[in-house]
């Protein structure tokens, strides 16, 4: 047989590396609608158990509205339930592009073209709009996704310090004699929750005639005045090249994603990316929802108001509590923990408080930054923050990680 017992006992002892590291990560069953509250099943076959849920992409609260659902409902009974297709063969319905128009709107950008998600539009971009005659030069901490789209593409790649304005400067600078330089970064960094000091970049970029990609999946639909994004809150709508996003977070919370910036660009996808070309369109029962998302959104701050004041509400919570907190104004409140058994152990008792929070540690943050990221809704209420916050000091005393230092919690559990 082709899968030897060799082969099995190769994987079996890296699966029992990662486990014995106290890293492997054990699925958790939802029985429940996306919401602040859920019911969830874990470990693997034990009795459901509702709790909060604080770690979710859901911002705004709407992937259970109920306008949001029987806006798919009627996007099901009117236009199928998929697609059956790529786009350039017979893939595209006129509500594909009814959608790219209102993105295109919302976000105040040239055009639009829609992804499967917002990876498949990360790993398309840079491929089907630079050569080996271009430069790449990204933040040092962008999405894993954006590095993934930068492995496929020819183009010379090179990198600058985390939001440090002077090395990037450095770089356009040592670049100058490229056909085409591509300054990319996340407009919100999911891991951090900081934003990139986009009005400063795109000043750099128009001093040294380059372009500037901003993946915006972590803002898009709340951060800035009204919620269009990082670049509205920077002030620089229009001065983005390149716009990647996602309908999978805080604009409906399903799937798919897009590219949405300069004209020329967005063609250059249409007819040379990938994802695009080889991969079924995005479901009509999707679209329909983000369509209706878009409208709710375009009627009212009322939910990027609450999620922005739940924020405040739940950071201030956790630092009066003398957890260490990564710097941020946005929804995403890392709790720094910086050891992953650690980190592991406080989700669990979490857990068995009635607070959903997953630990995040190496490989998907680095090692030694292990923590428990914190995401807040519009769908929480006070009292689901109070109640979480209550759970949190909890646990937190019982490991005695209160009111100490990054380097006191290091010295008492190691990195």
């Amino acid at each position: 047989m082709s899968y030897s017992n060799k082969i099995k006992g190769i994987y079996k002892e890296q699966l029992k590396d990662i486990e014995d590291k106290g890293i492997f990560k054990e699925e958790r069953f939802i029985h429940s609608s996306q919401a602040a509250d859920i019911e969830v099943e874990f470990p693997k076959g034990t009795e459901l158990k509702k709790v909060i849920n604080m770690c979710s992409n859901n911002y705004l609260g709407l992937s259970s509205h109920p306008e949001v659902i029987k806006a798919a409902h009627e996007g099901l009974d009117s236009r199928g339930y998929g697609m059956s297709s790529v786009r350039f063969i017979c893939g595209t319905q006129d509500i594909h592009r009814k959608l790219e128009q209102k993105v295109t709107e919302f976000l105040g950008t040239e055009d639009t073209i829609l992804f499967p998600s917002c990876m498949d539009a990360n790993t398309g971009v840079f491929e089907a709009i630079l050569t080996d005659e271009d430069v790449m030069i990204s933040d040092r901490l962008v999405h894993a996704s954006i590095i993934d789209g930068i492995r496929l593409c020819s183009a010379q790649h090179d990198t600058f310090k985390h939001s440090n304005m002077g090395h990037l400067e450095k770089k356009l600078q040592l670049h100058a004699d490229k056909r085409l330089k591509l300054v990319i970064t996340d407009g919100v960094f999911s891991m951090d929750g900081d934003t990139a000091k986009l009005d400063e970049m795109a000043g750099l970029c128009e001093k040294y005639d380059a372009m500037l990609f901003v993946d915006d999946s972590h803002s898009s639909g709340f951060i800035g005045e009204t919620g269009r994004g990082t670049h509205e809150k920077y002030g620089v709508l229009g001065k983005i090249d390149i716009i990647t996003t996602t309908f999978g977070k805080a604009l409906g919370g399903a799937s798919g994603g897009c590219v949405s910036g300069r004209k020329e660009i967005v063609e250059m996808c249409r007819q040379k990316a990938r994802p695009y070309l080889f991969s079924n369109t995005i479901a009509p029962v999707v679209v329909s929802g983000v369509l209706k998302v878009l409208d709710i959104l375009s009627q009212s701050t009322e939910r990027r108001d609450k999620l922005e004041k739940n924020a405040e509400y739940w950071r201030k919570g956790l630092t009066e509590a003398g957890f260490v907190l990564k710097e941020g104004d946005t929804p995403i409140v890392p709790v720094m923990l910086f050891n992953a058994g650690l980190a592991q152990n406080i989700s669990r008792d979490l857990y068995e408080e009635g607070v959903y929070a997953i630990g995040f540690f190496f490989p998907v943050v680095p090692n030694g930054k292990a923590r428990i990221r914190t995401q807040i809704s519009a769908g929480h209420e006070i009292e689901h923050l109070d109640k979480a916050l209550e759970a949190f000091i909890k646990v937190g005393k019982k490991y005695d990680v209160l009111g100490k230092s990054k380097q006191e919690i290091i010295a008492q559990y190691g990195i």
